[in-house]
């Protein structure tokens, strides 16, 4: 398994930096690679992505997810990942956005992928999307403001 991090400071107040990463339908308006995400409900999505030209589908669960804070997940079928985003305010108008993910490449193409630099390359480029689509906005495209509190059997 390998984890990857990495951050990006935009230029918009926090609460407007998290409630645009609520709106997970818009992923691949900046996401590399993601064809289409749908919520199922509060704490469930359907991913469609394209890797080297083939079609990947998965469902995840959002394991925890704080206003302002944070948005945890973990995947429920296909490639093995999880992560959390988190939010920290480093000014009025500045957040800082850190991805941490947790992934076990599925494949030839993706293990090529991740040892070559490739998939840390694209989480860091969808960052730096993320910056350009939310600042170019100034505002996001709505919100969620739900809590999912940490499943009891996942505490440490």
């Amino acid at each position: 398994m390998s984890t990857v991090m990495k951050a990006v400071d935009v230029d918009v107040p926090l609460s407007t930096a998290y409630n645009q990463w609520t709106q997970f339908e818009s992923f691949p308006e900046f996401m590399e690679g993601v064809e289409q995400v749908r919520q199922l409900d509060d704490t469930h999505t359907h991913w469609v992505l394209q890797v080297g030209g083939m079609t990947r589908e998965f469902d995840a669960t959002i394991t925890e997810q704080h206003p302002d804070e944070r948005v945890a997940w973990t995947s429920d079928s296909g490639p093995q990942h999880a992560g959390v985003i988190t939010f920290h305010r480093l000014g009025a108008n500045r957040t800082r956005v850190t991805a941490q993910m947790d992934i076990d490449p599925e494949g030839v193409l993706e293990k090529v992928a991740d040892k070559s630099g490739l998939l840390e390359k694209r989480i860091d480029g969808d960052m730096h999307r993320f910056k350009t689509f939310i600042e170019r906005r100034g505002s996001e495209t709505g919100s969620w403001r739900g809590d999912v509190d940490t499943p009891p059997t996942a505490r440490s």
